[in-house]
């Protein structure tokens, strides 16, 4: 068993999160006039759906390991009033139907990602903990597909954060782990461990609640299949050779999140290989950035969609 360092035991928890799914875009955010739903290329997949609202450069937003697409909702209607915003859910998550019993999961979604950007003029896609790493795949695999790749708050080794000698063999145990804590408990047992891991996953407590009722809708098969894959997919070997242009936007906490030199040196190494890689830190947020510090998130997304003119 590889030994764990004193700083990366204080993110086990964050790395073990059986799941964190949720809709909080009623809870944190005034309501809104929904925008128009556009017009898009038909696309049928049994891996995500897709809800397409704006007009304008198209822009995809993936969100994470068990969540909702309602955790980018805020932010889509902020961007269709000048983008096509493309809202993806995965197939499995927040009530989603899942029919792939103990398949892969990470890999299809790629492929299905790719093949539904390929109908689009190489969008933007931002994507969100196992969304950024899909996200980053579907850069290294598809170059041709994509403009350009946010990831937030996601590693391209997810299971780095246990220190810099893991490697994904030695990561196993901890992904077997990981799965067995979400197939194993009763739905009491379940969602208990939900409401504590959703005190990690957020510092905003309006939405803790609706994190633990979309995890809860979640198929536990689907999850258990994409934390043993995220937890041991490991994209570093592909990012020499990226030319896509990355952004990697990371949160830093100093009371129960990851302290910012833990952080940054965190995030500096894992993506050291990447050719011109954007490294942009978000202070006082847990990992749904976009729920703990929104405003700061919407300028760093503002900026990166600027530079693609």
């Amino acid at each position: 068993m590889t030994k764990i360092s004193a700083p990366a035991k204080a993110l086990r928890a964050f790395i073990l999160a059986a799941a964190v799914g949720f809709s909080v875009a009623s809870i944190v955010s005034p309501a809104q006039a929904e925008p128009a739903v556009a017009e898009a290329p038909a696309f049928v997949s049994d891996r995500l759906s897709v809800e397409v609202i704006g007009q304008g450069p198209d822009v995809i937003l993936i969100p994470g390991f068990a969540s909702s697409r309602e955790v980018w909702r805020p932010l889509a209607r902020r961007l269709s009033a000048s983008h096509r915003v493309h809202l993806v859910q995965l197939a499995g998550f927040a009530g989603e139907p899942w029919a792939h019993g103990d398949g892969a999961f990470v890999q299809p979604v790629v492929d299905e990602l790719a093949r539904y950007a390929a109908t689009l003029n190489r969008p933007a896609v931002i994507g969100h903990s196992m969304g950024g790493l899909s996200s980053l795949l579907l850069a290294q695999q598809h170059p041709e597909a994509v403009s350009r790749v946010m990831s937030v708050d996601s590693l391209p080794f997810f299971s780095a954060m246990f220190g810099p000698q893991v490697t994904p063999q030695t990561a196993q145990p901890f992904a077997d782990q990981a799965a067995a804590a979400i197939l194993s408990p009763d739905e009491a047992a379940f969602r208990v461990q939900q409401q504590q891991t959703a005190v990690g996953m957020m510092r905003n407590e309006a939405g803790r609640s609706a994190m633990v009722d979309w995890s809860m809708a979640s198929d536990r098969q689907a999850m258990a299949s994409a934390i043993s894959e995220v937890m041991t997919a490991d994209a570093r070997p592909g990012l020499a050779a990226m030319t896509t242009p990355v952004w990697a936007v990371y949160a830093s906490d100093a009371n129960g999140g990851a302290p910012a030199a833990l952080a940054d040196a965190v995030w500096s190494r894992e993506y050291a290989a990447l050719p011109g890689v954007t490294l942009k830190r978000v202070d006082d947020a847990r990992h749904f950035i976009m729920i703990d510090q929104p405003e700061r998130l919407n300028a760093l997304i503002d900026a990166f969609l600027k530079s693609e003119d």
